[in-house]
């Protein structure tokens, strides 16, 4: 066997920076401009019915004299006033029907969260914003403390300003509103209200309709990636780790992916797998496979385990017919591969990337139904071991704010373990993790050790 090493960094949190000594000048609900249908209540698919729990994404952004903190919150907030009459369900609140076991949305115009903030700090004191730092928890708030729990927005908006004149935006909101494809549209169609004379950048679908089950359900696949429980779980909040968990993000640079991709065509070429699908995305994703499942391994000792690769598939193309483009909610499921991980640790990594491509192949428009149909039946949730995100497409840093484009946006880390992410980075790709402490170690080193066998 062959061991190969290759170049990476890690980013560690900067524990000094935990707490960001904020200061709170606004914390309140900021309503649409006009009137909506505050009767109306709207349907959720499946696919949005298993996301109920929150995301946090955050904007840097440095000084700029034409727009100075206080400005920046002024015109944000009459952009928020602005988009939710287009996105009424925003400013809606999630009720449990019991008659259908189902979540409802009720846009009834209860209002999102809008906080104004302050740090002590300057941007350059709170060190690498590449860091998944916890303490960013605090730059997307995801309640507001005068109110009830069943009164909380679904989304909270903050501005936070720091004493060098730079500022952040966090979004804090519940994945059953939006995916990352939705998510980007209405951060552009929010930053296009921001600015005094353009119109929306995107006009919303919202019949989610579009991707209910069928009558009658019709299951036509087995789905390993979805797990019946005792009881029914679709709908109800997913909660996070109650263990401790470490948070790392690991740089792979440009000519790292270039290697992988290259030594996974020499080995598919000797295995004469010459089809095999080698993207950056199918090989990075083999990678984390990999790395977890033998870091598992390592300290469970049961090499004979079985570790299923999850990674969320972009499902607006693959249907038929296809998806509107601008189709505004949750259009993902997750892809899946899965294997004994001694069978992971033995196989080449063409082998691994062959596995990863043929789980999102077999994402055809009849599998999706039965998956919808499934969790229909089942009242279920996606399950893997490990649950690949990758924003290496999405975009967001994209979005331009009256004020310019973000110094760095990146997702605030969370307590769900079996979550990792793929984003983009100026020389490669950041691949953010977050699990217990022994296990990190062994992935790290796994990472670090490639075994080509």
């Amino acid at each position: 066997m062959m061991r190969i090493k290759f170049e990476m960094a890690a980013v560690f949190p900067n524990s000094a920076m935990q707490d960001l000594k904020l200061t709170f000048q606004q914390s309140t609900l900021v309503f649409p401009a006009q009137q909506t249908d505050d009767h109306k209540t709207l349907f959720l698919s499946n696919i949005d019915q298993s996301l109920n729990f929150n995301v946090q994404i955050l904007y840097f952004f440095s000084p700029n004299p034409d727009f100075p903190p206080d400005t920046v919150v002024t015109r944000l907030k009459l952009a928020i006033e602005k988009v939710l009459v287009p996105y009424d369900f925003i400013a809606g609140r999630l009720k449990w029907n019991h008659h259908s076991a189902r979540l409802d949305l009720h846009c009834n115009a209860a209002g999102a969260g809008f906080i104004a903030a302050s740090s002590a700090f300057s941007l350059d004191e709170i060190g690498d914003l590449v860091c998944p730092n916890p303490g960013f928890r605090q730059l997307a708030v995801q309640t507001l403390s005068n109110l009830e729990d069943e009164d909380q927005p679904l989304c909270v908006f903050q501005v936070t300003s720091f004493k060098c004149g730079g500022f952040a935006i966090g979004v804090s909101l519940n994945h059953v509103l939006l995916d990352g494809l939705a998510g980007k549209m209405f951060l552009e169609n929010l930053a296009s209200q921001a600015f005094e004379d353009k119109p929306m950048a995107v006009i919303p679908c919202h019949d989610r309709r579009l991707l209910a089950a069928r009558s009658p359900p019709l299951i036509s696949f087995p789905h390993p990636e979805l797990l019946k429980p005792q009881i029914p779980v679709l709908g109800r909040p997913v909660s996070g780790s109650k263990q401790e968990l470490e948070f790392k993000v690991f740089q792979i640079s440009l000519s790292d992916v270039n290697f992988l991709k290259a030594m996974a065509v020499k080995q598919a070429a000797a295995n004469n797998a010459a089809a095999v699908k080698i993207t950056s995305f199918n090989v990075l994703a083999a990678l984390i496979w990999r790395c977890r499942a033998l870091s598992l391994c390592d300290v469970e000792g049961n090499k004979d385990r079985v570790f299923t690769m999850c990674y969320a598939v972009d499902l607006r193309s693959r249907l038929n017919p296809a998806l509107p483009p601008e189709y505004c909610g949750n259009a993902i499921l997750p892809a899946y591969a899965s294997a004994k991980c001694r069978d992971i640790e033995k196989w080449p990594l063409s082998k691994l990337v062959e596995m990863i491509s043929e789980g999102i192949e077999r994402m055809s428009d009849e599998y999706v139904k039965s998956a919808i149909d499934w969790l229909e039946i089942n009242k279920g949730m996606p399950y893997g071991d490990c649950i690949l995100t990758s924003w290496l497409r999405l975009g967001l840093n994209e979005v331009v704010f009256p004020w310019g484009k973000s110094l760095y946006c990146c997702h605030v880390v969370n307590n769900l373990e079996r979550l990792c992410w793929m984003f983009p980075h100026v020389d490669g790709v950041n691949i953010l993790i977050q699990r217990p402490a022994e296990e990190m170690e062994r992935f790290q080193f796994h990472l670090h050790n490639l075994i080509d066998a």
